[in-house]
């Protein structure tokens, strides 16, 4: 186990330093690019999608029991985590052919492919938090996955902001908002929409949709999975 404990930590580091590198150039020019974009959009445009990604959501973070597995107990480190890299490797091979099937089934399927993906990306996240023990009955271990996921999906200087929230969750949690609708619903779509739109684009051209559509979804997934369990670890071995 200590053993295992090293290791950990070794992956654990890297990847905070992943997480808190500064921006490169092209990123900086990519999210300017994306900020004039949308600067761009009429803001009554802006309103309707971040309604629209804030119900969906909220409708899988809030919704029935099924989605709050009971955390698991009486399992070390090691253990878990074999546990939890089994949990993502299903939900990563799931996403790819519900990426591969819609992006097969053109531009209607295609869209039909935003709500599919992001309940199986929420749903794999819950999973996560039970095998590391946390109940996510808690608004605020359901907030945290929330933080996870912008982490997950965001540009890297959106990423050095976050990463520090989450560092310091146990004092960062006594600050938040006392309900969903006071989240930061905006920010969460844009940075989601900016980062997944040319990946997720791609899979509405006929053809070669669906081979885009398995790849995009399996390499998302399997990152969100990562990001999740170093965010975790974050709070357990620290």
């Amino acid at each position: 186990m200590e053993t295992y404990l090293h290791y950990v930590h070794a992956e654990l580091g890297i990847w905070l330093i992943q997480m808190k590198k500064k921006p490169s150039l092209f990123g900086k020019m990519t999210h300017g690019i994306q900020g004039k974009i949308n600067s761009w959009i009429p803001e009554k445009v802006h309103m309707a999608i971040t309604i629209a990604i804030e119900n969906m959501v909220k409708a899988v973070i809030t919704g029935s029991s099924w989605v709050r597995p009971k955390p698991k107990g009486n399992l070390d480190l090691k253990e878990r985590e074999t546990k939890i890299r089994k949990r993502i490797k299903w939900y990563r091979n799931t996403a790819s052919v519900e990426g591969a099937v819609t992006g097969a089934g053109g531009i209607l399927l295609g869209f039909a492919d935003f709500p599919a993906f992001l309940t199986i990306k929420m749903k794999m996240l819950f999973d996560i938090a039970a095998l590391y023990g946390f109940d996510t009955k808690d608004y605020k271990e359901r907030l945290f996955l929330l933080y996870v996921f912008q982490l997950c999906f965001s540009s890297q200087q959106r990423r050095n902001e976050l990463i520090g929230l989450i560092e310091n969750w146990d004092e960062f949690q006594e600050t938040l908002p006392a309900d969903f609708s006071q989240f930061d619903w905006k920010t969460f779509q844009l940075d989601y929409r900016d980062y997944i739109d040319l990946a997720k684009l791609a899979q509405l051209i006929p053809i070669v949709g669906a081979g885009v559509g398995a790849i995009a979804n399996y390499k998302l997934t399997e990152q969100l999975g990562s990001v999740a369990m170093n965010a975790y670890r974050l709070r357990v071995v620290q």
